[in-house]
Formats: C-alpha cells, sequence, structure tokens
C-alpha cells in the first residue's frame, strides 16, 4: 500500500484552496508557499485537478484557482483519485497475477483492505478537513489567551 507525496501534496493544496477561498481566487504561488511544495509540482497537479472538475481557473490580474463544488461535495478519495493516485494494497494492481502469474493466497485480504481504504477516503470529505482546523485554530488561540493572561498576571 502507498499513498506518495502526491496524493498527500494535492489534498494539502486542496485544503489550502478551502482555507483560503473565501476571497477569490488563490494563486498557486500562495499555496507553494504556505504549504512548501514546489510551484511547478502544483501546476500539474492542479493540472488534473482541473480535469476532474474539483477545480476551476481563473486568468489574469486577480486570477488563481477556486473550488469547482462545495466542500461537502469533494472527498479525499476524488481528489487522491484526480491526481492518479493508485491506492491499491494489491501486489498486482488487482489483476490478480499476483504469484507466478498466478492469484497469491492474500489477494481477497489486500482487495478488501483497498476497498476499506476508499470507503474511509470517499467519506471524509473536504468541509471536515476545514473544519478539523477550524478547531485546532480555536484550541491554539484559546491557549495562547491563557498564556496571555498568566504572563500578565505574573508580570
Amino acid at each position: 500500500m502507498r499513498l506518495t507525496t502526491k496524493g498527500r501534496f494535492a489534498v494539502t493544496a486542496m485544503l489550502d484552496l478551502a482555507l483560503h477561498g473565501g476571497k477569490g481566487p488563490v494563486t498557486l504561488a500562495g499555496i507553494s508557499q504556505r504549504q512548501s511544495i514546489s510551484l511547478s509540482y502544483l501546476e500539474q497537479l492542479f493540472g488534473k485537478l482541473r480535469r476532474h472538475t474539483l477545480v476551476d481557473s481563473t486568468r489574469g490580474p486577480g486570477g488563481g484557482y477556486t473550488l469547482a463544488r462545495s466542500l461537502e461535495r469533494v472527498s479525499v478519495a476524488d481528489i487522491i483519485t484526480a491526481v492518479d493516485e493508485p491506492l491499491d494494497a494489491t501486489q498486482c494492481g488487482g489483476k490478480e497475477n499476483c504469484h507466478d502469474e498466478q492469484r497469491c493466497m492474500t489477494h481477497d485480504l489486500w482487495a478488501k483492505l483497498n476497498d476499506k481504504m476508499y470507503e474511509y477516503l470517499d467519506s471524509v470529505k473536504l468541509s471536515d478537513l476545514v473544519a478539523q482546523q477550524a478547531t485546532r485554530k480555536s484550541a491554539v488561540s484559546v491557549l495562547q489567551d491563557k498564556r496571555g493572561k498568566e504572563a500578565a498576571v505574573s508580570a
């Protein structure tokens, strides 16, 4: 089973787009800077995401990318599939020629794992990831406020 940087970066970039896209198109340069992902790599990924109608592009000054669907309608599986990331735990890519051109003894195990992985990733929506980030930022803000008040009291 492998989920390479292609899939990880695509999900990260889409989450960044979702978090920063409320004010209009988001530039790949901005995503590149915030997420430390190569601009040329993002261009390749976003070409695939656009072809799979997950993002729209706007050219010219003030241009960039926006989500083509609502956050609730984009799953992590959609993103990973769009960038051609294989989610396959089998050795044979599902062709059942795993061992000396024959089906291996554990083929069904790995094929079921593939199904479960896809099922899980399809159940996680971009809106879920955005909500997790909001919760995380809220928790950090509360902690920072608490530390700030403690520092003011001790001063």
